[in-house]
């Protein structure tokens, strides 16, 4: 049996929370305080694996409302189930005329009475006009059969014929008119018998057909009574879980035998036991291996367990790869866990571990036991709020494991994670909302304010950004623009000599090409004569200003020159840094170099001009032509570098 759907009515925060589908897996989606945890709570009334029992009406029934209202009839769970072709078959055989149904249904009130229907179950009926067709040829074949006979048997043949023609009229109660007609099919053929009269095939096949007819109805009552109760006994046992109870890593053995005889395990114990059923752990042989001294068995079978329960740990729990081992320390039992792909493996105690893995661990433990042969075995699971402390991924792992491995029993949960919607199965999504006078009501479309269906559509946003590909912006290539250079012959400049006084002797270098610097903003200053910035190769020449000796270093203009780097470039245009007019070098060009002009941005008033000649390492000296020109004495062959 399939729970279809379900309504819950009269229980707490819930009115009516209307028709609630169920699927495989149903989850179910709220604000806190909406009223889930009411729904799974009054569901698991229905058929707890715990027994039957009775509401309390002053703690479940509607505090808004008057206790005079509630009694044991008052509805509180309905339920819609689905058979499959074997139940429909052996339902049949219980009772006949539910041969076509499909679904039958359970519910329960304030009282621990359950009852049950059928869904498409046809009211009794009977065909009149069939039943008096039949009868009108019966009766005169029986009398016509008692004329036949002797005279005292023949009274009493027709007597039962009048008996038995009044016997089969119809009447509202057919319960009631069944059993007189069965009574009056049987009385008459008794007295065929007697007489020794017999009707021919044909009419003895009628008069089965009536009494078969009054059997079935009369029959109807018990059986649809026994129907009833096979679809309560049918009924899958609901498992409700809020909390797990702590399992400590630490046991002792012979306490929990002796409590387990008188049935005083504690819920810590009951999780131990859980947890020896999923390992494959008998206790008892243990024991009676500890008395027989024989320790090496003991090792051998725990580390067999150790082994069971690692392999299904790695396989639910995929944050990291751990190992479980159980040690055995006389009558205790310990439940270590170790990281081993961890850079050092630290084996500690199960208690020690996270509160996440220990919640994950109690899950798998409970219900890996008892979905093998336990009570949740073949369950209705109704989990509240699983996985709070849980990672976003182990959560997707957990819902994965809850879809998987627990494919013999539905699942209803609920839940406030994204992580914990099935995206995948949006049908499966339902929505509960609480309202000051209707109560908590659960949509089946999926329909609320925002903070409810939050986790709805934060799930959806998450998988279709990981369902969509990374989309990588292509990033086009900046074409490096240069102005085309006319590449002359490098020739190495021979290091200049500095000058001590503003008129050295100058040398004749040979004829260089000047280039024109302009400042970037010229102001109205006298044409300085400055030398053109030596080539990349060359040493740069130290020169002294007349009045203030100082060296004035070319790393100003390299600095900006080096900013770009070609290969082979013409002479360009650069600014010189602005210089006070007492420390401006004056540098002597040759005869036959045309003087470079620079205007500084920074003069105030005009300076007056100063000639300096460059003297080049080891060549003669010569005689400066104009006092008011400056000279530069450099390479020009070798191009400069562009700024």
């Amino acid at each position: 049996m399939r729970l279809a759907s379900f309504q819950i009515t009269n229980f707490r925060s819930i009115n009516d929370s209307g028709l609630i589908d169920s699927s495989r897996i149903t989850t179910i989606l709220g604000r806190n305080d909406s009223g889930k945890s009411n729904l799974l709570r009054a569901l698991h009334s229905l058929n707890p694996a715990e027994g039957l029992a009775e509401l309390s009406p002053i703690q479940d029934f509607p505090r808004h409302r008057r206790l005079e209202e509630c009694t044991g009839d008052t509805p509180v769970v309905f339920t819609r189930w689905s058979l499959d072709e074997s139940e429909q078959a052996e339902l049949a055989a219980i009772l006949p005329r539910a041969a076509g149904v499909r679904h039958v249904t359970a519910s329960r009130g304030y009282a621990d009475v359950r009852t049950a229907g059928f869904e498409g179950l046809g009211a009794l009926s009977l065909d009149v006009s069939e039943i008096k067709g039949k009868v009108r040829k019966i009766v005169p074949a029986v009398k016509a059969a008692a004329e036949k006979v002797a005279d005292e048997a023949k009274a009493a043949l027709d007597q039962e014929a009048d008996l038995f023609d009044a016997a089969m009229i119809m009447s509202p109660d057919y319960i009631k008119w069944s059993a007189g007609a069965v009574r009056a099919a049987q009385a008459l053929r008794k007295a065929l018998a007697v007489a020794g009269a017999e009707l021919n095939d044909k009419q003895d096949q009628l008069l089965a057909e009536l009494e078969d007819m009054a059997l079935a109805i009369a029959n109807d009552s018990p059986a649809l009574e026994r129907a009833r109760q096979w679809v309560i006994a049918k009924l899958p046992r609901f498992v409700y879980v809020d909390e797990y109870p702590a399992l400590p890593g630490r046991q002792n053995i012979a306490e929990y035998l002796g409590r387990e005889g008188w049935g005083q395990l504690t819920p810590e114990q009951q999780s131990f036991g859980r947890l020896c059923r999923a390992a494959g752990l008998d206790l008892r042989q243990l024991q009676a291996l500890l008395e027989k001294n024989d320790q090496a068995t003991r090792n051998q079978l725990v580390n067999r367990a150790g082994s069971v329960v690692t392999a299904e740990i790695r396989r639910l729990w995929k944050d990291r790869a751990l190992k479980v081992r159980f040690n055995l320390d006389g009558q205790y039992l310990d439940t270590l866990v170790s990281d081993p792909t961890a850079g050092y493996e630290v084996e500690v105690n199960l208690q020690e571990r996270s509160r996440g893995f220990q919640w994950f661990f109690s899950f798998y433990v409970a219900f890996f036991a008892d979905t093998r042969g336990g009570q949740a075995e073949d369950a209705v699971l109704l989990l509240d709020e699983p996985g709070l402390h849980l990672h976003p991924h182990s959560q997707a792992d957990l819902l994965a494991h809850l879809e998987k491995d627990f494919a013999d029993s539905q699942v209803i949960y609920t839940t406030h994670s994204p992580f914990m919607v099935p995206t995948h199965r949006p049908d499966a999504v339902r929505t509960a909302s609480l309202d000051e006078t209707a109560g908590t009501t659960v949509s089946n479309t999926a329909q609320g304010d925002e903070r409810t269906l939050f986790p709805l559509k934060a799930a959806l946003a998450l998988s279709r950004i990981a369902s969509e590909p990374v989309k990588q912006e292509v990033v086009k290539p900046v074409a490096a623009v240069q102005e085309s250079v006319k590449p002359a012959p490098a020739k190495p400049m021979k290091p200049a000599k500095s000058v001590e006084t503003a008129r050295p002797e100058p040398v004749k270098p040979e004829p260089a090409k000047p280039a024109v610097v302009e400042s970037a903003k010229p102001v109205e200053a006298a044409p300085v004569a400055v030398a053109a910035p030596a080539p990349a190769m060359a040493e740069p020449a130290k020169v002294a200003a007349p009045a203030k000796v100082e060296e004035v270093k070319t790393e100003a203009v390299k600095s900006v020159v080096e900013s770009v780097m070609p290969v082979e470039a013409a002479p360009v245009a650069v600014a010189m840094p602005a210089v006070q007019p007492a420390e401006v070098p004056a540098l002597v060009a040759p005869e036959s170099a045309k003087p470079v002009i620079a205007e500084s941005a920074k003069l105030a008033e005009p300076v007056a001009p100063v000639a300096v000649v460059a003297v080049p390492a080891g060549a003669p000296g010569v005689q400066c032509a104009d006092e008011q020109t400056a000279a530069v004495s450099s390479q020009a062959e070798q191009p400069a570098e562009v700024a």
